[in-house]
């Protein structure tokens, strides 16, 4: 393991059960985070973002079998000491016990399937507080009106006897990060934090995660379809499809120099004012069905730039930079010269220049 990482995932390989059959979900996936880095996880709803990190908390559904892969995370004690832990060799009960908020937290994307609408905020956090902390009851009070009082909730004392349906939608997220917390993680997974909440409100609660991981010292996951979520808090990015990591880089490699088609694909449906295109680009076609796993290059029926290869066998992940990989055989030397979608190098260009580049 990486002596900077504080998570890696290798060669994570799972199927689910269903009546129709076997759905191998998540293909060979390898990622990792480093201490203090805010990594993303971006595709579409059903290229496996939120499987692979249910994997890594235990969270998976009963029908699903972990083929094979290593989700290893470097653990770090009360008394200072590391040990390197495989979360998927952990039983569940003492993953979910040990591991689960007192080291590795998860903010879910609709606070209302995560807060109890029968139980006051408070008793909500102080719950955490008692099963992770070695806090009495009158401390974890105190702690939990200095947590709501940390994600920017007013008159914490007062909201603490508020049940979920007394706050708006921004302030139940703010309480279900507060409750993330409780246990003073190392890792903060956050699947689709925003989607629940309207644009103004998003932007907070982005700022407001961005705060609180400088201020604790956190490694964030962000799970997302949202690429304009990714450009305002990713410093690395992973591009998943069909249970696949397609492309992975630092946020100005995604953004300003992508290699991938379905990366070229992702950024052309972004909105943007300047385009002279009357309709926003969707890309064509669906993701596979992987009830049968597709031959080759998953992508290539969608993909205008496809080779007859890509119909044959699957791409590697061929390197870049140090820190930029594709799965696409347009990089493979032999390949044909290609050039960028003509409206999706302008968009580049111009977001070069904004940014200085």
């Amino acid at each position: 393991m990486n002596e900077k990482a504080i998570l890696e995932i290798h060669d994570l390989d799972i199927s689910f059960r269903t009546n129709a059959g076997s759905v191998h979900a998540i293909r060979g996936v390898d990622l990792d985070l480093q201490r203090g880095e805010t990594v993303a996880i971006v595709g579409e709803s059903g290229s496996g973002k939120s499987v692979t990190m249910k994997a890594a908390t235990g969270l998976l559904d009963s029908n699903a079998t972990v083929n094979r892969g290593q989700v290893l995370y470097r653990c770090r004690e009360e008394d200072g000491t590391e040990r390197i832990i495989d979360l998927l060799r952990l039983p569940k009960k003492v993953l979910r016990r040990d591991i689960n908020g007192r080291h590795i937290a998860m903010v879910f994307q609709d606070p209302m399937t995560s807060l109890d609408p029968t139980m006051q905020i408070g008793k909500q956090i102080m719950e955490g507080l008692l099963l992770h902390t070695k806090l009495g009851k009158q401390e974890a009070q105190a702690r939990a009106v200095e947590l709501l009082e940390l994600v920017g909730i007013p008159q914490p004392e007062k909201r603490m006897k508020n049940y979920p349906h007394q706050l708006s939608g921004g302030m139940r997220q703010r309480v279900v990060i507060a409750i993330a917390l409780s246990g003073n993680p190392d890792i903060l997974i956050c699947d689709e934090p925003t989607t629940a909440l309207d644009v103004t409100i998003q932007a907070k609660i982005l700022d407001l995660i961005k705060d609180i991981q400088h201020r604790m010292g956190l490694s964030v996951i962000y799970i997302t379809h949202d690429l304009g979520v990714v450009a305002k808090v990713a410093d690395y990015v992973n591009v998943m499809y069909a249970g696949k990591i397609v492309e992975v880089g630092n946020v100005n490699e995604i953004f300003y120099d992508p290699r991938h088609p379905y990366t070229w694909g992702l950024l052309s449906a972004m909105p943007d004012l300047e385009t002279d295109d009357e309709r926003l680009y969707s890309i064509p076609g669906s993701p596979p069905n992987l009830l049968h796993e597709p031959r080759g290059d998953a992508f290539a029926p969608r993909n205008a730039f496809a080779l007859t290869i890509d119909e044959k066998a699957a791409p590697p992940l061929f390197k870049i930079t140090d820190t930029h990989y594709a799965a696409t055989w347009l990089l493979h030397p032999d390949a044909p010269k290609f050039e960028l979608p003509p409206e999706l190098r302008a968009r580049l260009e111009r977001a070069r220049k904004e940014a200085g580049l």
